[in-house]
């Protein structure tokens, strides 16, 4: 099976933001803006450093495993895997990174054992969750890190927190739509708040936790306007929303007028015992 074909088939199976339009891009360059700043916070804390073995499972964009390999340095080693890995193509000049298209849920860990194992937005997708997290768990070596960061839009389910009029009555009714076709694929939409029950009962010591949502960054609207129309049609054969709703709500939001948030994005980490 080439690997545009297995891509289309783990979409049509599942996902709803395939990485197949050009809109994913522009959203993983939003997600970066938005995220990397927390996960390298906790990244750092954890302690990823020279010499290092790291997996960052479902990738997407190049931005995370391109700062896990200047932490890691030329001993290290990154492998940042993806069932799509062609955002990530580019970032394997070097050496340090190793890219591979592989299913978290369906394939078995990469081989050798990792110090950290990192996860963003990835599970919440998932269809067998507790089995990827399985495979992640195995994966770490003893005294290695698994941080998951994922969403929690039950926690927080507004783009307009601020529902002051009929600009943010309509952003609030299509990112009510996106939830639901994201249930519909599967997501789990209060998945982010198990997420330290989940480290403790796989046997991972000294489990944290924190979440963070931003509010008004230019990066939220870029984010919004590229997810909506990576799914209008969706939005529109289902229902949803019409063409002329869309047409609205992305020049309300191309006009900065909007206070958008995202949902809370919960990030849990612990460590594997033993020795």
């Amino acid at each position: 099976m080439s690997e545009h074909a297995a891509a289309s088939e783990a979409a049509d199976q599942g996902y709803l933001l395939d990485n197949q339009q050009t809109e994913a891009g522009i959203r993983f360059g939003a997600l970066s803006e938005l995220f990397d700043p927390v996960t390298f916070r906790h990244i750092d804390e954890i302690g990823i450093g020279t010499g290092m073995r790291c997996w960052e499972v479902g990738a997407g964009g190049p931005s995370v495993p391109r700062g896990l390999a200047e932490r890691v340095g030329d001993t290290g080693q990154v492998v940042a895997t993806d069932i799509d890995v062609s955002w990530m193509r580019e970032a394997a000049a070097g050496g340090t990174i190793e890219v591979l298209r592989h299913d978290v849920a369906a394939d078995p860990p990469p081989p050798g054992g990792f110090d950290l194992v990192h996860a963003r937005l990835v599970l919440v997708h998932v269809t067998d969750r507790a089995r990827a997290l399985r495979n992640m768990v195995q994966a770490l070596r003893p005294g290695g890190a698994l941080l998951l960061e994922d969403a929690d839009p039950g926690l927080q389910p507004l783009l307009c927190p601020d529902e002051t009029g009929p600009e943010q009555r309509l952003a609030n009714r299509l990112r009510s739509g996106f939830r639901e076709l994201m249930a519909g694929r599967g997501a789990d939409l209060a998945y982010g708040r198990t997420l330290p029950g989940l480290l403790r009962a796989a046997g991972l010591d000294g489990v944290r936790a924190d979440a963070y949502f931003p509010i008004t960054s230019p990066a939220c609207a870029v984010l919004e306007a590229a997810t909506v129309r990576h799914i209008r049609g969706l939005l529109v054969s289902e229902g949803l929303a019409t063409d002329q709703e869309i047409d609205r709500h992305l020049a309300n939001v191309a006009s900065g007028t909007l206070d958008l948030a995202t949902a809370p994005m919960v990030s849990a980490w612990g460590r594997r015992t033993g020795s």
